[in-house]
């Protein structure tokens, strides 16, 4: 895996992903997401984050667009120690508040602070992949004009929620988007 743009760009990270039970986002599909984003998005401005964050790419992403506030969620402990680590040796840790916590309960207990965009890259086949829309906006955690996006597979349609924008597709990776 590798940072498509910014000031980390090229840098490749390698996580001991053997048994772990993540799906990163394709460099693919990453970059198509990005170079939406850049032109909707001013990065050094915002208030980011990344649910079930997984190896990071998302939050290294960000960070390295000039993002200097995001939130990164997992539960699973190696994922959590290896963002850890890497956003050390980086020198971006700064940048990054990390909490290795189900996505569920993080939802639960939010809604003082508000993400100007807030990315989800959940497992494919999660249960509740499709009450993800409507817990993110029960928890009230989306800025007044803020971007949501989810990422799924195409055994899902986001279309008729109330808060879809728009739907982009790169191979078999979607990206639901909703606004606020």
């Amino acid at each position: 895996m590798r940072v498509i743009s910014g000031t980390l760009k090229g840098r490749r990270f390698s996580p001991p992903a053997g048994k772990w039970p993540t799906r990163p986002t394709t460099d693919y599909a990453r970059e198509g997401l990005f170079n939406i984003l850049q032109n909707q998005l001013a990065f050094e401005e915002l208030s980011c984050l990344d649910l079930f964050g997984g190896a990071g790419s998302h939050t290294f992403e960000l960070v390295s667009r000039g993002c200097e506030d995001v939130t990164y969620v997992d539960q699973f402990a190696p994922c959590v120690k290896f963002v850890s680590e890497t956003a050390l040796e980086w020198g971006i840790g700064d940048a990054i508040t990390i909490h290795r916590q189900d996505v569920r309960h993080f939802l639960s207990l939010a809604g003082k602070k508000k993400y100007d965009y807030n990315f989800a890259g959940p497992p494919y086949p999660l249960a509740w992949l499709d009450d993800i829309p409507n817990l993110t906006f029960e928890a009230d955690i989306l800025a007044e004009d803020g971007l949501f996006v989810l990422e799924h597979n195409p055994h899902r349609d986001f279309s008729a929620h109330p808060r879809f924008r728009e739907l982009r597709k790169y191979g078999k990776t979607y990206f639901s988007m909703f606004r606020h």
